[in-house]
């Protein structure tokens, strides 16, 4: 019995060994609208042969805080440049690792049923009119990329004033999308992937482009990520060809 207990503690430094020379998966943070593309393209990097990387999806900001108080990550996209922004200022990214590769569109959505006719939404759009007295679900504007994103529509179609005060203000724009699809709400304001990715809703207008900045995805490594090779192979394949097609594939443009 002896022996074989010398013998198995003999074999611990080999096999500590082995494990470091294992390739450590990359721990990625995404905004919460990526959730269905970037889990379908992890299976496709895991397939490959390489580790499968842990996903890790919320609101950007609450993300981009968990990295500033020292989260291990090493690949951050968020749904907006701010955020990004936040995190470059503080040096906590590789700044010549950041790419904005994908787009997006802002939707006004409501439940699947009853059906509604769709709406021009242009600076006559009356919305408090079209919730009929309920709450609309955004993410908040505060905080959430999609929740400023519609604030901004609201201020150009001159009704964030009206608005503000009936919004239901939710940590994510996947929450607010949630709060439409159980009807809680009559109308949501949500990116048109998550809509698409919903047979709960209906899309009854798209923002215009130019009532909101341009909605981007940038993409930047961590500075944790500096030496780890897993990541930065990762970072590239998310940014290639295989990738776009499944980001296109579920609804995302590709930024300009």
């Amino acid at each position: 019995m002896r022996r074989r207990a010398l013998a198995a503690l003999a074999l611990l430094p080999a096999l500590a060994r082995a494990a470091r020379a294992q390739p450590q998966p990359a721990t990625v943070f995404a905004a919460a609208s990526l959730t269905d593309a970037l889990r379908a393209l992890g299976q496709a990097w895991a397939a490959r042969g390489n580790p499968a990387p842990r996903l890790s999806f919320a609101a950007s900001s609450a993300l981009a805080r968990q990295i500033e108080q020292g989260a291990g990550v090493d690949l951050f996209l968020s749904a907006d440049e701010p955020w990004m922004d936040y995190l470059q200022s503080r040096g906590l990214i590789l700044e010549a690792s950041r790419i904005s590769p994908i787009g997006n569109a802002l939707v006004l959505v409501a439940p699947a049923r009853p059906a509604r006719a769709p709406v021009a939404l242009g600076r006559g759009a009356d919305l408090l009119a079209l919730a009929d007295g309920g709450r609309i679900a955004t993410g908040d504007p505060a905080h959430v990329p999609a929740g400023r994103y519609a604030r901004a529509a609201l201020e150009w179609m001159g009704q964030w004033n009206a608005v503000s005060p009936r919004l239901a203000r939710a940590d994510n724009v996947r929450s607010a999308l949630l709060l439409v699809e159980r009807g809680e709400v009559p109308l949501g304001i949500v990116y048109a992937t998550d809509a698409a990715a919903s047979r709960g809703v209906t899309v009854l207008g798209t923002f215009p482009a130019g009532s909101h900045p341009p909605i981007t995805y940038p993409f930047a490594l961590t500075r944790r990520a500096a030496g780890h090779a897993p990541a930065r192979a990762l970072h590239a394949f998310l940014a290639g060809p295989e990738a776009t097609a499944t980001w296109q594939r579920f609804g995302f443009g590709l930024a300009r």
